[in-house]
């Protein structure tokens, strides 16, 4: 009890300096020399740039400059809790219908770290992250981790620029539209198994998915599959594979039949 105490006298012993006041945040080139393009990719106009400084540097980058206590680690902790506000407020409104259980698994497959990553990648998070030498070749090669944490660290930066509108206003266009688009598959339904059964049972044939579109780098594919029944094309779906695709698509299909 004591130790813990202690804990709580050190933190709480004085204000903690505020975010992004002088001398805390490094100089971030690339940032500051794109901070319109910048954005332009994100949708919102900064008002504070040391938040947004914080949130784009890795603790590797600091390794150098002994200042260890100014990564995006904070604000990444900061983010993953307004990450999870956001999200978990959206599908409480827009599903009232849907148990616990099933509300939280869609929420996972919203906010995991693949998902992150694939909204930081969309946005090209990746050229504005200042990192070590070492640690920009993991982002080269398609290495996850420290693009969803500085994703999240931004939607922390906008939460503390602008508010939680501006930060939902974020969170809905990168995360949430996905859902909307069914470029999330939310359960774990095998539709393109449903979707032969309900041919089947229609005399309408078999589905046939087909590639339409193949985007990104070898190491970070997105693959666009259509199917078709009976001919025609009903639906279309987008995944980081093939198979992702394909249940995206069937997904797609059943709604339309539904």
């Amino acid at each position: 009890m004591a130790r813990l105490r202690n804990l709580f006298a050190r933190w709480f012993r004085a204000p903690a300096p505020a975010a992004g006041s002088a001398g805390e945040v490094p100089f971030h080139p690339r940032f500051t020399a794109n901070i319109r393009e910048f954005e332009r990719l994100i949708g919102y106009r900064i008002r504070t740039p040391a938040f947004f400084v914080r949130a784009l540097v890795h603790r590797s980058s600091l390794q150098q400059r002994h200042h260890a206590s100014v990564s995006n680690e904070r604000m990444e902790f900061l983010g993953d809790s307004v990450l999870n506000l956001i999200v978990g407020e959206y599908l409480y409104r827009h599903f009232p219908r849907a148990e616990e259980g099933e509300l939280t698994k869609v929420r996972s497959r919203l906010v995991n770290r693949k998902a992150l990553a694939a909204y930081g990648k969309a946005i090209h998070l990746a050229d504005f992250i200042l990192t070590s030498p070492s640690a920009a070749g993991s982002l080269g090669k398609g290495h996850d981790t420290i693009t969803a944490d500085c994703f999240e660290a931004v939607i922390a930066a906008i939460y503390l620029d602008g508010g939680i509108d501006a930060a939902r206003g974020f969170v809905e266009r990168r995360a949430l539209s996905a859902l909307r688009s069914g470029d999330v598959v939310t359960s774990d339904e095998n539709y393109k198994s449903m979707l032969l059964e309900y041919a089947q049972a229609r005399g309408l044939g078999i589905p046939r998915y087909s590639i339409t579109r193949e985007e990104g780098p070898d190491h970070d594919r997105t693959f666009t599959v259509e199917v078709i029944l009976n001919n025609e094309k009903k639906g279309t779906g987008r995944g980081k594979n093939k198979k992702e695709a394909e249940q995206a698509a069937a997904q797609r299909a059943l709604q339309l039949f539904h």
